[in-house]
């Protein structure tokens, strides 16, 4: 029989944002106590080149620290299930694309839980679910899990769960949107990571008691965790999707020049660019699409909106945007292809996506617009890196 370790938090996985978490919620590392921990992601092979290592190194104020991946690196959802055991808050914090084999894997552990006769008990063995990374997500994987596990019904390998126990089911999936930073240097075994300044995260979604349980745990240790109980989990994507934009895609846009030549970028050198313009004109394009799908009321003052993406990236001066630091690494390992990252790809398409939905050509066609020339850009840095 698996039980939940009443208090225990697992990461899942290791990544930058995963490991900045866990380091403000182990009180930067001097209350490891075994509760926190990291989990890999199925089929991983950075989980494998992780365990293969035998440590984990974290960059702290006063040193670097390696701590040994036995203490602190757990095996993948279902193994820990068989196993025997599971954490109580699953932190989800991997590139968005790879959300929808998590969401699987999550189905996945529901077939076992009810194969070993423990779906139908009051205290089922299901952790809360907290999604953290970037993107304009939430919905849908919400519907997709809900579809995955009606799926697994038809098959016989779940039992009906309406009425009772789906809304139980749900109720732990929630959103937690972060602006939790962090830096990953290096590759393989001689990776560094670089927890960034302590950064909020609001939770929403599922229900009251599973959002107060949520932050009751992650706050006590330690960890920025708010509720956001009256605003919906797209309002929060919204509102971050400007800060990411604006400094992910703007600050590539900006660090590759017309030669290809490209050079990391602050926040605050982004903010100082000849780049307000610009800033204020995607921040515009994406209220007007929150507008359409009521997620900002039509009465908002885009100024007011404006004035708080400014205070959130000031807040952040110091940090080089998560999808330079990721064209950086491409680049010096000779990797780099002209694709949006995740972070982009899962702001950007469902944007999209929603203005050609509410009749919002013109937008649509801005977004496509910023696509191809962010596409264009990564073209000339990976030329000019090739020659």
């Amino acid at each position: 029989m698996a039980f939940i370790i009443e208090g225990s938090v697992g990461i899942l996985p290791a990544g930058a944002l995963g490991v900045s978490l866990f380091y403000y919620l182990t009180a930067k590392l001097t209350q490891l106590d075994g509760l926190v921990y990291f989990i890999e992601r199925r089929n991983s092979p950075s989980s494998q080149v992780l365990r293969s290592s035998g440590k984990i190194t974290i960059a702290t104020q006063e040193k670097i620290k390696s701590i040994p991946t036995e203490e602190i690196l757990k095996p993948d959802l279902l193994t820990c299930y068989q196993s025997g055991f599971l954490p109580e808050v699953l932190l989800i914090c991997p590139n968005p694309d790879q959300l929808l084999s998590i969401v699987t894997t999550v189905v996945e552990l529901l077939v076992q839980i009810s194969e070993q006769g423990e779906l139908l008990q009051s205290a089922m063995p299901l952790p809360l679910l907290v999604l953290c990374s970037n993107g304009i997500y939430f919905q849908r994987f919400r519907q997709i899990f809900i579809e995955k596990i009606e799926e697994a019904t038809l098959f016989g390998r779940l039992p009906d769960l309406w009425p009772d126990i789906m809304p139980q089911i749900v109720s732990r999936f929630l959103r937690g949107v972060t602006i939790q930073t962090g830096v990953r240097e290096g590759n393989g075994a001689e990776t560094i990571y670089r927890p960034g300044p302590r950064g909020r995260t609001q939770i929403a979604g599922g229900d009251n008691t599973t959002r107060e349980r949520c932050r009751q745990i992650l706050a006590g240790r330690g960890g920025w965790f708010e509720l956001a109980p009256n605003i919906s989990p797209t309002r929060l994507e919204f509102d971050k999707a400007l800060v990411n934009l604006t400094c992910n895609l703007l600050g590539q846009l900006l660090a590759i020049d017309s030669q290809g030549r490209f050079k990391t970028l602050t926040v605050e050198q982004i903010l100082e660019s000849s780049y307000e313009n610009e800033i204020r004109e995607l921040a515009h394009q994406v209220f007007e699409v929150g507008q359409m799908v009521k997620v900002y009321k039509l009465e908002e003052d885009f100024e007011v909106i404006l004035d708080q993406l400014m205070e959130v990236r000031r807040a952040h001066a110091s940090h080089i945007p998560s999808s330079l630091q990721w064209v950086d690494m491409k680049l010096r390992l000779g990797t780099l292809e002209p694709e949006m990252t995740p972070t982009e790809a899962w702001l950007v398409e469902p944007l999209i996506r929603y203005a050609k939905a509410s009749g919002l050509e013109d937008t649509a066609n801005y977004f496509e617009k910023l696509k191809g020339e962010l596409i264009d850009k990564l073209t000339l840095a990976k030329n000019r890196s090739s020659t």
